[in-house]
């Protein structure tokens, strides 16, 4: 496997994204061949690495696609390049709350674990002092099976607060590879869901990007970064092969995956599956284009931030009614949350496609987590019975939360709306862990 390191923090906020992106685009810009990925379901993160190493973020999350996925993922994703940087998610060992053991399935450490790869700790360390110490040897002792190769202290307040932080990590027994200072220009802005994405940033998120760079590359000692990732052990394997998931059929039907800055919630692996499987892969963006590519057989309506945009999306006529036109036609139609909520009615009051008998609004409540289903009946996309395990991440309701046929049983409940050629549900789905329902959407739009 290519040298890789995981960036870790003992919680969320700590600094994470940015020693992450900015190791990324550091390392590029002296001419290293650098692949991004991020535990878990995340899709925001890597948007800014995709900025920063100028190639597909990717995501490794065991619970969505399974352990024995993880690893050729991340061959895949890595061809081609010197160093990976993976950046992890929440704290090190927080993953499913419903795992036993000290080390949560879907995890930080789980990951770094599958991959034989070493942890770099980033530290808060505003308010930090000699008990960081207590800390870092908590962590590094905390699991045999995760290795913590060194420290990067985050949003260090003087020299001689670093003095003070380097002798504790020296006390725990762990290298300081690298000491940021506080600095505003890092700051990226939050929202409901997360960061801004980068998508809806522009240039905005190209300078954050730059001045992350730039803050790592004077802050970290990269060489000692890239001799850590080097020293990760080189277990043979095959790389993931979108070709050996799925079967190509004739026909090449065309397929529209919306995109663009209402619509970036997606995995990298989708395309590719959907191109092995035969079908011609196009780009819509629901903001600006006015039709549907000429010859469309499928539409995919991925997750994203449609609430941010909705009076631009009402504002787009022709393409909310063609939409709906090739829904009522019969076209095959898969969406997911933000895809979902484009589909209504309407979103806060702003007119959407009209596809479902249902209306969408902003709430103050946050649903998150992962949740396992049963596809409730046939669909374009499962089959009836179907199990899988998907994530939800919302601030926003539908009523009716689903139809006559929904997609989903779970909880005891039923969500979302299906039929013979609609699938569209708030439950986020990671296609690497479903190729079937992928080779069955393809031929779903060559029949």
């Amino acid at each position: 496997m290519t040298p890789r390191i995981v960036v870790a923090a003992p919680a969320s906020g700590q600094g994470k994204t940015t020693v992450a992106t900015g190791l990324l685009a550091a390392l590029r810009a002296r001419g290293t061949e650098v692949a991004p990925f991020k535990v878990g379901p995340d899709y925001i993160d890597p948007g800014y690495h995709r900025l920063a190493a100028r190639r597909p973020g990717r995501n490794l999350d065991p619970v969505l696609v399974g352990e024995e996925r993880i690893a050729p993922l991340f061959r895949h994703g890595a061809t081609g390049a010197e160093v990976s940087v993976v950046e992890g998610v929440m704290g090190l060992f927080d993953g499913r709350l419903d795992s036993p053991g000290p080390v949560a399935f879907g995890s930080t450490a789980h990951v770094a674990e599958l991959l034989g790869a070493p942890v770099l700790l980033v530290v808060d360390a505003k308010g930090q002092g000699q008990s960081l110490a207590a800390l870092l040897h908590g962590f590094r002792d905390f699991h045999p099976g995760v290795r913590i190769g060194g420290v990067v202290l985050n949003r260090v307040g003087s020299q001689r607060h670093e003095q003070v932080l380097r002798a504790a990590a020296d006390a725990a027994g762990l290298p300081v590879l690298g000491a940021l200072p506080r600095h505003a220009a890092l700051e990226v802005p939050s929202r409901h869901l997360g960061l801004v994405t980068a998508a809806e940033r522009g240039a905005e998120a190209v300078r954050a990007v730059d001045a992350m760079a730039e803050v790592v590359a004077a802050s970290v000692d990269l060489d000692a970064v890239v001799a850590l990732a080097g020293a990760a052990p080189d277990p043979a394997g095959p790389a993931w092969d979108p070709a050996a998931e799925v079967e190509a059929r004739p026909g090449g039907p065309l397929i529209a995956v919306a995109g663009g800055a209402a619509f970036t919630f997606g995995y990298a692996e989708h395309a590719e599956l959907l191109a092995a499987a035969g079908a011609r892969v196009a780009l819509l963006d629901p903001l600006r284009d006015e039709a549907l590519p000429p010859g469309t057989r499928g539409v995919v309506l991925p997750g994203g931030f449609p609430e941010q945009h909705a009076a631009e999306l009402t504002a787009n006529t022709a393409l909310r009614r063609e939409i709906a036109r090739f829904a009522g036609a019969g076209g095959a139609v898969h969406a997911e949350c933000g895809g979902l909520l484009y589909l209504a009615e309407e979103l806060d009051g702003h007119p959407q496609c009209g596809v479902l008998p249902a209306r969408a609004r902003m709430t103050e409540r946050l649903v998150l987590g992962y949740r396992d289903a049963v596809s409730a009946g046939d669909s374009p996309v499962f089959a009836g019975g179907e199990r899988v395990t998907g994530h939800e991440f919302h601030r926003t309701a539908l009523e009716p939360g689903g139809g006559t046929q929904p997609a989903w049983f779970w909880r005891g409940g039923r969500e979302g709306f299906a039929g013979p050629r609609l699938h569209a549900s708030y439950l986020h789905t990671h296609p690497a862990g479903q190729p079937r329902s992928v080779q069955r959407f393809v031929e779903e739009c060559a029949r």
